[in-house]
């Protein structure tokens, strides 16, 4: 049996999916049964609960022989980094009570560090309580930026026929399709073969920047002139309130690309064979470009 926490999310329903079709047995997680309701169909065991509740982790931990877990980002939440704690202590506090043996983390580029990063400072948090735990084996997945963030801008090019973000234009940074990720989380969870605390990167094929990737993007609409602007960290912070985010996502968000900007999110072991994923931009926009078609 595995758990998937997550499981109708970017990565955790891939994962889900790949494991009940690989004949694994599948507990997956979620917050809402009609979401789940495709993977029960297909022979998963579901539950419902709060990723902040112990006690509901505890029992969905249970008897699994590994578990994928992940801290949710709610970019309403009136206090994003209180809620990163919340759900990060009570899955560290769920792991020790059940007992599960194999834990496989998803984490991000750049949680190694203590100083501010914004929303990935959650992370780190988290993968310094899981390195407390003993009896665990513990497998940290820190991918560079998801493809998937570019579903984001669809409606600002629909309407504006622009990308705006406060990362700078020309900064190469690592990509990565939640694809990738999913199936390197998958070979863990299946083969178990690691010991300890270990950590993976995952940095997409090559490093990309956001006005590349907007190029490409624009290529796939045919609209060969989409600009991507540079907003100030003012200027972001108020056009993601503006959106319906809260005061306290947007500031941890213009953090986050602060950090990027700064180029502290650094590969830990540079670019390897290991660490380098086979989805490209290019492909991956084939699917930006379906979902920009249907856009309201």
């Amino acid at each position: 049996m595995i758990t998937v926490m997550g499981a109708t999310g970017n990565t955790g329903k891939k994962i889900a999916e790949a494991l009940l079709k690989a004949g694994e047995q599948v507990r997956a997680l979620g917050r809402s049964e009609s979401k789940l309701a495709e993977l029960k169909k297909t022979g998963a065991e579901v539950l419902t609960g709060d990723a902040a509740d112990s006690s509901f982790l505890t029992t969905a931990f249970r008897g699994a022989d590994a578990i994928y877990t992940l801290i949710a980002t709610d970019p309403g939440s009136p206090d994003c980094r209180a809620e990163q704690d919340r759900q990060g202590e009570a899955i560290v506090k769920a792991i020790r009570d059940s007992g599960v043996r194999y834990v496989v983390s998803l984490s991000s580029l750049g949680a190694d560090l203590s100083e501010p990063t914004g929303l990935i400072s959650g992370l780190h948090a988290q993968e310094e309580r899981l390195m407390k735990l003993t009896n665990t084996n513990v497998l940290l997945l820190r991918p560079g930026s998801f493809f998937e963030n570019f579903y984001q801008a669809l409606g600002l090019i629909k309407d504006q026929g622009i990308i705006v973000d406060s990362i700078q234009p020309d900064l190469t940074v690592p990509m990565v399709a939640t694809q990738d990720i999913a199936d390197a989380a998958l070979k863990a969870l299946r083969l178990r073969d690691w010991q300890g605390i270990d950590v993976k990167e995952l940095l997409g094929p090559r490093d990309l920047s956001h006005a590349e990737a907007t190029r490409i993007l624009g290529e796939r609409l045919g609209k060969p002139n989409l600009q991507y602007i540079q907003s100030s960290d003012e200027e972001m912070i108020s056009a993601l309130a503006q959106a319906g985010f809260s005061q306290s996502f947007a500031e941890l968000y213009v953090e986050m690309a602060r950090a990027i900007n700064e180029e502290k999110l650094k590969t830990q072991h540079g670019r390897t064979p290991e660490n380098t994923t086979q989805t490209r931009f290019e492909d991956f926009a084939r699917d930006l470009a379906l979902a920009y078609q249907s856009w309201p």
